[in-house]
Parts: C-alpha cells; sequence; structure tokens
C-alpha cells in the first residue's frame, strides 16, 4: 500500500502540492502501529479523599466518583465553587472529593505510617500505600536503573468487576473492557521500564486465559530488548468448574530476562523433575572420547593421545598420560611403559577419534579424582571424566565424598544430594497450590479477615528464587502487592541464606465492592476512618506482613502451624527483617517550593540512599529552628550553605548520599567537589 501511494504523488504534478502531500504521508507513517492495537482512552485519575480542598484543586462528587471532574474556582466556609468549563456551581465541602489526573505533574511525598525493626541493619522492606502508577513515578527519583526483580501480579480482567478504571468498576458488558486493561498496563509498565537495571534484571508477569494474548503482544512492544518464556503454572491442580468447558487449573508467568540475567539452577526436589531424568540425581561421568561432530583425530590433532593403563585385583587403574602424536604419526609400535595397556580415541567404525581434554588436563583431573577407568575387558577400557559443572558440586560439597576407588577417582554419597537444576516451563509443584499456600496460610496470620485469591507464598518464592539466588542483595519491585506475598516471599528467602534483600510493594486501600455498598448504606463515605479501616492496605497488607514478620495474629496470639517445604519452621518464630510502612501524598507545589515539605519527602532521600537505618525526618531544633544540616550513617542533608565546612568535616565515613537544598547550580557544585570521592550528591528544590 506504501508503494501504491508512492507512486500516485509521483503523479501530482504540482511541485508544491506533491511535497505538501509527501509530508502529510510521512506523519501518518510515522504514526502507524503494527502488532498489537488499542486505544489509549481517556487519562485514569486517582481520587485523593484526604486531600484539602482548595482553589485550583479538581474535584469530583465524593458520591460519584466517576464523574466529570470540576475544578475549584473559590472556597468560602465550607461552601466550595466550582467550574467544569461551561457552568459555575456550589457545593459543600464535604460531598466533594479531589482527584489527580494521570499525566499531570505531581509533588509526592510518603508519609510514614509505622514500621517494624527486628532485622538490625539491614535494609528495610517498604510497603506503599497508594495509586501506584503514581508510586511508580515518585520511585523514578530513588530507584531508577537500580531494580533487580519486579514481579506482579495484576487484575486479570474476567469481566467480574475486579480492577476499576476511572474510579468505576470494569465489567464483562465494557466493550472497551481489554483496550481499558491495555492501557492501564502500558502507563504501568512504561514506567516500571526505567526502574529495571537494564543491563541484568527480570520482569515477571502472572495472567490467566482471559488476557495473555494480548499482554503478551504488548510486552513485546514495549521491551523489544528482552528475552521472554511463558511458564505455565498448576495452581489448582483440581481445576476450577466451569459449566460445559474444561476446568482452569493453571496460569501462566511471563518471564523478561534484561542484559545478562540468568537463571540460576537451585536445588530442586523430584517434583521439578517429572520424567524422573536419573543424571539430575547423580554424579555424571562422561566419555573421555569425544561424540558427534568434529570428533576425528584430524579435528583436533592436540587431543589425539595415549592412555596408560595397568591392571589390578580391584580393577584398572591409570598409570600415565603420553604427550599427542604429531597429526601425521601413527599410533602403531608406540612404545609401552613394562606392564601397562595403552588406551587410544578409537571410534567404533575403527577411525581414529579423539579426546575430550588436552593431556594436561587429563593429568589434572586424574590427580583430583575427577577422571576414571571402566572395566578392563581384553586389555581394553574407558576413561571417564567429570565436566566442570559435575566438579563444581563435588567441590561445593553438594556431592560429599566417602571415598575413592582403586584407580584414584572420587566415591560420592548420592543418597544425600539435591539436586540443583533449571525446570522446564511446565510446573506442576504442590506447594504452588493457591489454597494451602495462599488461603489457608492467610487465615492462619489473619484469622477472622479473608482476601480473594491470595497467591501461593512459597510459589512466589520459588520463581523469584532463580533470579536473586545469587544476589544477596537483590531489590524486588511488586506495585500490584495485594495481600502482600511478595515481601513475604522475599523475607523467607533471606532467611535461607542470611540475605539481605529488600522488597517494594504497592498497593492501594480499594475497599472491596460488598463492603463499599454495605458502607454507603449506613453513611459513610471514602475519607471516613470506618470506610478507610476496611481497604485493603488497613485490613489485609499491613496486618498480614506484621502478622508474617512478628509471628504474631492481630490479637497477639503466636501464629500456628509451620512452613513449609524448602525449609520448615514454626511460623510463629517471624522474620529477622526491618519493614516501613508509608502512605503516598500529593504535596502542594507551593509548599514543595517554599522548602516546607521536608517530612513528606524525608522517606525518599531515606529509600534514595539504601532505605538502611533511622530516617531524617525533624529538621528542626528544640527551640523549633532549622538545624544547618542532618547526618546519619548513610546519608545526610544540608540545609545552609554557609555551614557546608563543617557539615563536609562530620560527615560519616559510609555515607554514600549527600543532599544539598539550594537553588544555586553553582554552590551545588562547589560543595559537591569537597564531599568525599564514592558520595553521591543530589541537589534538592
Amino acid at each position: 500500500m506504501a508503494d501504491e501511494i508512492d507512486v500516485l504523488l509521483s503523479r501530482v504534478e504540482d511541485h508544491g502540492l506533491r511535497e505538501e502531500l509527501a509530508s502529510h504521508v510521512g506523519r501518518l507513517k510515522q504514526r502507524r502501529r503494527f502488532g498489537l492495537v488499542f486505544e489509549d482512552h481517556l487519562p485514569e485519575s486517582v481520587a485523593l479523599p484526604q486531600h484539602q480542598i482548595r482553589r485550583g484543586v479538581k474535584v469530583v462528587p465524593r458520591d460519584d466518583q466517576t464523574a466529570a471532574p470540576s475544578v475549584v474556582t473559590r472556597v468560602k466556609g465550607k461552601t466550595a465553587t466550582l467550574t467544569n468549563g461551561e457552568q459555575t456551581l456550589e457545593s459543600p465541602v464535604d460531598d466533594l472529593v479531589a482527584i489527580a489526573e494521570f499525566g499531570e505533574p505531581i509533588y509526592p511525598g510518603l508519609k510514614r505510617l509505622g514500621s517494624i525493626e527486628r532485622g538490625g541493619d539491614k535494609p528495610a522492606h517498604v510497603v506503599i500505600k497508594g495509586e501506584n502508577y503514581h508510586a511508580l513515578e515518585a520511585l523514578q527519583f530513588t530507584h531508577a536503573g537500580k531494580v533487580d526483580c519486579i514481579y506482579i501480579d495484576p487484575p486479570y480482567n474476567t469481566g467480574a468487576r475486579d480492577w476499576k478504571y476511572n474510579n468505576d468498576y470494569v465489567d464483562g458488558d465494557d466493550a472497551y473492557r481489554h483496550s481499558k486493561w491495555l492501557a492501564f498496563m502500558q502507563r504501568r509498565l512504561l514506567l516500571a521500564r526505567q526502574l529495571l537495571n537494564s543491563s541484568d534484571s527480570v520482569l515477571i508477569v502472572t495472567i490467566d486465559e482471559k488476557e495473555y494474548l494480548r499482554l503478551g503482544l504488548l510486552l513485546e512492544q514495549l521491551f523489544p530488548d528482552a528475552r521472554m518464556q511463558m511458564v505455565s503454572s498448576v495452581i489448582k491442580a483440581g481445576g476450577v468448574s466451569r459449566a460445559g468447558s474444561f476446568g482452569r487449573s493453571d496460569e501462566y508467568l511471563f518471564v523478561l530476562q534484561f542484559g545478562a540475567s540468568s537463571a540460576k539452577p537451585v536445588p530442586l526436589g523430584e517434583e521439578w523433575n517429572p520424567v524422573r531424568t536419573r543424571n539430575k540425581y547423580k554424579l555424571r561421568w562422561k566419555n573421555l572420547m569425544r561424540s558427534g561432530s568434529g570428533a576425528s583425530r584430524s579435528d583436533s590433532p592436540n587431543l589425539f593421545y595415549p592412555v596408560f593403563v595397568t591392571d589390578s585385583p580391584a580393577g584398572p587403574v591409570f598409570h600415565s598420560v603420553g604427550q599427542p602424536l604429531d597429526h601425521q604419526a601413527s599410533r602403531l609400535g608406540i612404545g609401552e611403559p613394562e606392564g601397562t595397556s595403552v588406551v587410544w580415541p578409537i571410534r567404533r567404525d575403527g577411525s581414529e577419534g579423539r579426546w575430550m581434554v588436552s593431556w594436561e588436563t587429563l593429568q589434572l583431573l586424574i590427580a583430583q579424582g575427577f577422571a576414571k577407568l571402566g572395566q578392563f575387558r581384553g586389555g581394553d577400557t574407558t576413561p571417564y571424566y567429570l565436566a566442570e559443572g559435575e566438579r563444581q558440586k563435588v567441590e561445593s560439597g553438594s556431592f560429599k565424598v566417602k571415598d575413592h576407588a582403586a584407580d584414584g577417582s572420587v566415591i560420592v554419597d548420592e543418597d544425600s544430594y539435591t539436586p540443583e537444576f533449571l525446570p522446564t516451563t511446565q510446573w506442576n509443584i504442590t506447594s504452588h497450590d493457591a489454597g494451602n499456600g495462599g488461603s489457608r496460610l492467610l487465615e492462619r496470620l489473619l484469622p477472622d479477615r479473608s482476601f480473594p485469591f491470595p497467591k501461593s507464598l512459597y510459589a512466589i518464592e520459588d520463581v523469584l528464587r532463580f533470579f536473586v539466588v545469587q544476589k544477596p542483595n537483590a531489590t524486588v519491585l511488586d506495585f500490584f502487592v495485594g495481600s502482600g506475598t511478595t515481601t513475604h516471599a522475599v523475607a523467607k528467602l533471606n532467611r535461607q541464606d542470611g540475605g539481605s534483600r529488600s522488597s517494594i510493594v504497592v498497593t492501594n486501600n480499594e475497599v472491596a465492592e460488598v463492603d463499599a455498598e454495605r458502607l454507603a448504606e449506613e453513611g459513610y463515605r471514602p475519607g471516613n476512618s470506618e470506610w478507610e479501616a476496611l481497604g485493603i492496605f488497613e485490613s489485609v497488607t499491613r496486618p498480614r506482613l506484621e502478622a508474617a514478620m512478628t509471628g504474631r495474629t492481630p490479637d497477639g496470639e503466636p501464629v500456628k502451624g509451620d512452613y513449609r517445604f524448602t525449609d520448615e519452621f514454626p511460623m510463629a518464630e517471624g522474620f529477622s527483617e526491618n519493614v516501613q510502612f508509608v502512605e503516598l501524598e500529593y504535596l502542594d507545589v507551593e509548599t514543595v517550593d517554599l522548602g516546607g515539605a521536608f517530612e513528606a519527602i524525608a522517606p525518599l532521600l531515606w529509600m534514595r540512599a539504601g532505605a538502611t537505618g533511622p530516617i531524617l525526618a525533624n529538621p528542626y531544633d528544640s527551640s523549633g529552628k532549622r538545624k544547618p544540616f542532618l547526618i546519619s550513617e548513610r546519608y545526610a542533608v544540608l540545609f545552609n550553605l554557609d555551614n557546608w565546612r563543617e557539615f563536609v568535616e562530620t560527615l560519616e565515613t559510609e555515607v554514600s548520599h549527600v543532599f544539598i537544598v539550594t537553588d544555586s547550580t553553582s554552590e551545588f557544585a562547589s560543595v559537591a567537589a569537597e564531599l568525599p570521592a564514592g558520595v553521591e550528591p543530589l541537589r534538592l528544590y
């Protein structure tokens, strides 16, 4: 079609018109989209029920948050004057709720809601209460390019009113249900992309059959540089019954790897090896003679050499290893040490082959016990050796050496070995059952509360393990966290190997539809304490993580039961972890410009510096005077540049970040130049 248009354009005689048309066609070509096409839809908005109603704020009726927004032009007493561009009206302030529309500039802050401190100097997990799109915008300051793993379990868009768009539930009758979901996901994934470490990171997204096709295409378009796989995972072996259809028992995990990201082999039980491949559970000795392509002597003349062996009552043993023959020399007539037999790499068809390793390497393998001989038959035997991966299993102690054979080769205890390997893309693992590992486990932590469809703790633990097992300081992000399973899983991984991994998770405080209807009938509205107490953050996420970390239910009772599978221990033990609970705030630009929002941005500075130690939040002394600077073990803030010399002299040696409050580029550069090497300076306001 494009070629045909170009031909038609060439027939336009008027040069100016032809050039103008070509210009317009060129712009249209650039705007064409190939692959997944969907509407962008109007920007989403988030309701801010606790935000002050003041001049310039966008608002909607508190009882109808799907209405078109108006702008407050005046507030007098308890009455606000509004305009929607066509008419002016008045409304009681209490009947309005402020909104923030996506795409508009925001000034994010974090309000501290409490913490758990059981992990000493380990980095804290951060649990953010707020709209995840704006939370991702705030994280651009703290974690751009620093996240090792993103795991998300977004709404599956089943049509059962399981998620909202523009403050209204999207149901199965909405003709734009799929398009809205794609726009909703695209906006968040574009922000998430900026947080991933492009040189080595992974993005994991779970989904079911309702949207997996569209999600796969969307991920391919947004992350063309990623290597993508899809795993099918059984989450309910008995399946979910569906009239006239097959019961659904699994869901899907899209795994996108960036840069040097590599899934690491980890200890796995027999469930992960459905075909029961024996070599996963035994030490694998490889034939020393090359097979397949490139197996002839002429392919690698330096790997054609004699191996001399002697016979003994216990079997053949190595005597020595000869050097390679000249590539044209005959093997016949080679002198053999007295009492030995010679073994050559002779192929089944009688032709001369070659060994897998050099003669020097074979000598070393024999000395280490990593080479052995087969049975001695008619003066001949077959040499074997351990490849590098198998040698590492012995050297690391995964296979314990219990003896040596007559030929010096190691004899290992295979019964106590748990194999390390990577599974296939089909997972049917008992611990991943969403009932036992999800709903029933959550019931132990929160006996009087429920949450729909929580993921199995062990399922998230397992999928994360493949990518963070060799990253003890990894940062894991989940911006659809739900009940808090991801933080729980990261804490469990840390317990297993003493790691200091940290998680950042985001959830809103949405009230379930049935509870919202009941609360509305009782006269409550969003923002009322009675309403907010039943939101997901307040009623499930925060208390679940408090119970998991402390080992105590909200009633103060020890959590009953044990964790199972990879490591078994009482749930009442809790975890040695730190957790900081915060709420996303929308700051007044004038307050920020005047430097009066420090307490709200203090947690962001703390997160930027590694989320360890105390949060420097109070810049005033006992008399109410602002201090010239604040310093902790990991970061510092300079408010008054007149005190920069004292500030630099007072810095702790472990400080990694210094925040300098100034509107002068030259003053910032002057102070930054005086900081110790390795300290990252950042300018505030």
